[in-house]
């Protein structure tokens, strides 16, 4: 059995003593320690050194950052205005530099803190007179902070909404390059940093008053507006200041309605009906604030019956007749054989007689045959 000395028992009590004072040092400097920065973190600290190619910034405790390489040549306009001593921010790229330094991105950070200004311009509401630098089908773009940013033509205010009938891509195109090298007031609706995306809004702005406007006003309202916009498929009235609705061509009149250019005039002041508000939008209606033409028919008028009517449009399904003011019944194409014999024996604007074939004065629907008519 081996016998253990004095000396031996000291030795030992010292080494125990020792291990214990360096066990407590570590976990003292565990327990103090700062979580060290990760990728993609943004990071502050002193210019401590300034190389031809490298900048070195101190990141006590964690230790030295370094731009070097792409990202110096990048940051080059920034670097010039930066001298030893200046506290600079910057983003982690790489923790694991082979030199033991932790790597970083001055060009990165920058888009980092833009990124974060315009989360905070969302939450704020913040506005921004911007001017628009290009046009594509689907709306205008917009440079900030050097940032290129989207204003979908949806999110347009109706005075700079493209009004082209039946959507036609190339029109809408035409109408939203007019607004080329105008500024607009904007606030930014949607930032998504990771894909690079900025959406920006110009009715965002208005959303609020517009709704609180909008909450004057009930269907079945009758009030005067002025024309501020005529297109092929209707009217845009301008209720109040920063209210307008849409009277469709199909909201003019009882009658036929080919062209609303002919009948209105921009500046003009029209009596309209509000008809429906939805998602901010209203829609109005001059034809029924007139009596429905219809209501009289439903009384004259029964399937079988044969009336005169006049030919006063083609369409794709056959010809319109008009029956009396504001009643017209489809003479359909099937009954010729085809366009070109249709209009052989049906000259627009002459009348002829029609047998009903069907008379809906509810859905406002009428059939009529001319072969039916015209049996001998």
């Amino acid at each position: 059995m081996p016998v253990v000395s004095e000396m031996d028992e000291q030795k030992s009590a010292e080494e125990v003593a020792r291990m214990n004072k360096e066990m407590s040092v570590m976990t003292k400097y565990v327990a103090d320690s700062v979580t060290p920065p990760s990728e993609g973190d943004l990071v502050e600290g002193p210019v401590i050194g300034i190389e031809k190619s490298a900048i070195f910034i101190d990141l006590h405790p964690y230790g030295t950052g370094i731009i070097y390489g792409r990202e110096f040549i990048a940051a080059r306009d920034i670097i010039k205005k930066i001298g030893i001593g200046d506290n600079v921010g910057a983003k982690v790229v790489d923790t694991n530099n082979e030199d033991g330094y932790i790597e970083l991105s001055l060009k990165e950070a920058k888009q980092a803190l833009i990124w974060g200004e315009a989360a905070d311009a969302i939450r704020d509401r913040k506005i921004f007179e911007l001017p628009i630098t290009e046009a594509n089908k689907g709306g205008l773009i917009i440079n900030w902070q050097g940032i290129q940013g989207f204003l979908p033509a949806s999110q347009l205010k109706a005075e700079h909404y493209p009004r082209v009938a039946d959507g036609d891509k190339d029109k809408i195109l035409v109408e939203l390059k007019k607004l080329v090298g105008t500024k607009i007031s904007l606030s930014i609706i949607s930032a998504l940093p990771k894909e690079g995306k900025l959406i920006f809004s110009e009715k965002n702005l208005e959303q609020k008053d517009k709704e609180k406007i909008i909450g004057k006003y009930k269907i079945n309202d009758e009030v005067e507006g002025e024309v501020t916009g005529i297109v092929d498929f209707g009217v845009f009235v301008k209720i109040e200041e920063g209210l307008e609705g849409l009277v469709h061509i199909s909201e003019i009149d009882w009658s036929l309605v080919e062209d609303p250019k002919a009948l209105f005039k921009v500046g003009q002041k029209i009596k309209v009906k509000i008809i429906e508000i939805k998602d901010s939008k209203v829609s109005l209606s001059i034809k029924a604030m007139k009596p429905n033409p219809w209501t009289e028919a439903a009384k004259k008028y029964k399937k079988d019956d044969v009336v005169s009517g006049v030919i006063i449009k083609y369409n794709k399904h056959g010809a319109l007749a008009s029956i009396e003011e504001g009643i017209a019944g489809l003479v359909h194409i099937s009954e010729f054989g085809g366009e070109d014999k249709l209009r052989q024996a049906l000259e627009l604007g002459k009348s002829y007689k029609f047998k009903i074939t069907l008379f809906d004065a509810k859905e406002q629907k009428m059939a009529l045959s001319f072969t039916e008519a015209n049996k001998k």
